[in-house]
Order: C-alpha cells, then structure tokens, then sequence
C-alpha cells in the first residue's frame, strides 16, 4: 500500500526542539519533492517546508526560516523536518506530502499525504 506515515510529533515547551520524520512505503522517494504542511484549529493548512527529490533545492515559510531544517535521507526512504526555538503558534498537526520532482505551495499538487502527528508547544 503507497502511502507517508509521520512521526515523532509531541508536546515541547517554547524554546524546546522535535524532529518529524515522514517514511515512505510502497515507492521510493528518490523521484518526489516532500513538502510539510501544518494546520492549527481554526486555521487553514499552510506549507510549512519542501524539498526537492534530489534535496537540492529547499524552501520554507518566513515564519520558520531560521528555526526550522528539512532534510531527507533517500535510502532510508525518510524526510525530515527538525524543528527548534520552538514558539506556541508552531502547535498543529503536521503532515507530509509526496508530488513528483519539484516542490509546490499548493497542497493539491500532492499525490499522497501521511495522517499528520500532533506538536504543541506549551509550557
């Protein structure tokens, strides 16, 4: 079965640290860009971060540039989002996303999405 599965999701106090990993099954990530999204209640989903399938290109939202990391380990067929200096308008779910090659801002260009983990930032 083709599908993302997220982990590594949590509640941390601002300032703190997590790491999102975001595996593959059934395909190989090697031809996909990985985008993360996020949605807070109330709150539209956002992209948050994207890597190119050849990791050679990365962009992130200006309201974690400098905070957050995305990096991905192909043969572990994994991405990763770490995520530090955490603030409490960094809590929502957080997905991943597989689209062909090239990164895109819009979340309908992605063909399969993980279920999302859960982050909160709370002291």
């Amino acid at each position: 079965q083709l599908g993302l599965v997220e982990s590594g999701g949590g509640l941390v106090q601002p300032g703190g640290s997590l790491r999102l990993s975001c595996a593959a099954s059934g395909f190989a990530l090697d031809y996909y860009a990985i985008g993360w999204f996020r949605q807070a209640p109330g709150k539209e989903r956002e992209g948050v971060s994207c890597a190119s399938n050849s990791g050679g290109s990365t962009n992130y939202a200006d309201s974690v540039k400098g905070r957050f990391t995305i990096s991905r380990d192909n043969a572990k067929n994994t991405v990763y989002l770490q995520m530090n200096r955490l603030k409490p308008e960094d809590t929502a779910v957080y997905y991943c996303a597989a689209r062909v090659a090239y990164c895109s801002g819009l979340g309908y260009e992605y063909a399969y999405w993980g279920q999302g983990t859960q982050v909160t930032v709370s002291s």
